[in-house]
This record gives structure tokens, sequence and C-alpha cells, in this order.
């Protein structure tokens, strides 16, 4: 077996179940000034979007509502269409800059549904590619990003800004 260098999961694995300050980190996202740091790629009334720091594929990002609620059923339906709006416009956004073949889309409710972090709800916006579930994936259960998270916020971010402020409908 070959091992796989992943240097930038040691910040997961070794900090999954702890929160900055026990704070959540989607609250803590979207009341901070500094979006780099917190990969928010932009902020609507009632939610925001923010690039998913482990990644299933580039572009892998998430919708949360502002508020810090952990049931879709508990979200008012002013934030639950934004969220809708929100997930339509960064599809947009990353077909532009990724050009994927498809899209998952999709909320993991608790964690028995697979949500990491259960008590925030959010919204998963993963592009995907024909090809980019290859032998490492399947033989070594290894996930292969290839681009640097920095480099996808940026883009994105700058996506983003130039559409809905362009005079792009969110």
């Amino acid at each position: 077996m070959r091992p796989v260098f992943t240097p930038w999961r040691f910040d997961y694995v070794s900090s999954a179940d702890k929160r900055v300050d026990g704070e959540c980190i989607f609250c803590r996202a979207h009341a901070s000034q500094n979006d780099a740091e917190t990969l928010t790629l932009w902020r609507w009334e009632n939610s925001f979007a923010l690039l998913n720091r482990y990644p299933y594929t580039s572009g892998h990002t998430m919708i949360a509502p502002a508020r810090h609620e952990s049931e879709l059923d508990a979200l008012d339906d002013a934030t639950l269409s934004e969220m809708m709006v929100a997930a339509r416009t960064v599809i947009r956004i990353l077909r532009s800059v990724y050009h994927p073949h498809g899209f998952n889309v999709g909320f993991n409710v608790g964690e028995a549904a697979g949500a990491g972090i259960e008590e925030h709800l959010h919204l998963h916006v993963v592009p995907r590619w024909r090809a980019d579930t290859n032998f490492i994936s399947v033989l070594g259960d290894v996930r292969v990003i290839p681009e640097d998270l920095g480099r996808t916020f940026e883009r994105l971010s700058e996506a983003l800004r130039d559409d809905l402020q362009g005079g792009g409908v969110g």
C-alpha cells in the first residue's frame, strides 16, 4: 500500500469534534469579517454560502441559514426560499467557472443521515464530473482535490461578486 500525504487533513482529524471557543463553525463564519479565513463566499439577508473546508470535489459549497438552526421544518419560508435561490446561483457560478457535468445538491439532516455538523443545518452543492471517481477513490478510499482551497475561494467569490453585483439575479 502506498501512503498518500494529505497534511491539510490533520487539522480536520485532530479537531473534528471541536468548535472554536465552543461556537458553531457556521455561526462563526457568518459573524466573521474575514471571509477568506472562513471561506465565506457571499451573504444574503437570511443565508450565506461558504466553501466546505474538507470538500468532496473542487467547488464543494455549503449554503446555511444565518440563524443557528438544526431542523429543516424550523426554517421560515423566506429563509428556505432564499437558500434555494442561493443554491441556484451557486450552481450557475460553479457551472461557469468549473464546467462540471452535474451536481449533487442536498441536506443531511441529523447524524444518522450523514450530517457532520448536525447542529446547524446546511445545504451541500457538490459539482461532479464524469471522471471524478477514479482508481484512487475506489481502491484507496482517498479523494484527490486538484485545486488549492484558497484558489477555489478566490475564483468563486470573485465570480459570485461579479454576477450578483453586475445585475445577476440571486
